[in-house]
C-alpha cells in the first residue's frame, strides 16, 4: 500500500477520534441554555419589581444581571471556538476522504445531485 495513503489514513483517523471526543458537547450546550434561562428569570424579576427597589437594590441587582450576562457571554465564546474547531475538523475529514477515495467521492456526489434533482423536478 501506498506510504502517502496510509498516513492519510492515520490523520483521518486521528481527526476523526478528535472530532468523536468532542461530540460530548451537550453538557456545555445545556450549560449554556441554564445560563440564558437564569439570566431571563433575573431580568423578568428585576423588570417586575424594578418600581418597589431602592437604589441601592437596583445597582446591586443590575451588578448581579451584568455578572451573569459576563457568564452567558463566556459561555457562548467558548461554544463557538468549539463549533469552529468541529467545523474545521469536519472539513478536513472530507478533504482526507476525497483524497483517499475520489472516485467513491465523485460517485456520492453524483447520486446526491441526481436525487435533489429528482425531488425538485417533483414540485
Amino acid at each position: 500500500m501506498d506510504p502517502e495513503i496510509q498516513t492519510g489514513s492515520n490523520e483521518t483517523g486521528s481527526r476523526r477520534h478528535d472530532y468523536q471526543s468532542q461530540q460530548g458537547s451537550a453538557g456545555k450546550t445545556t450549560r449554556l441554555r441554564e445560563d440564558l434561562a437564569n439570566l431571563k428569570s433575573d431580568l423578568d424579576a428585576l423588570m417586575s419589581h424594578a418600581s418597589t427597589l431602592s437604589e441601592n437594590e437596583l445597582h446591586e441587582a443590575r451588578d448581579r444581571i451584568l455578572a451573569r450576562f459576563s457568564t452567558v457571554r463566556y459561555s457562548a465564546r467558548g461554544f463557538a471556538e468549539q463549533a469552529g474547531r468541529q467545523f474545521n475538523q469536519g472539513r478536513d475529514i472530507t478533504v482526507d476522504y476525497v483524497r483517499e477515495k475520489p472516485l467513491q467521492s465523485v460517485a456520492i456526489a453524483t447520486g446526491v445531485g441526481l436525487l435533489i434533482g429528482a425531488m425538485m423536478r417533483r414540485d
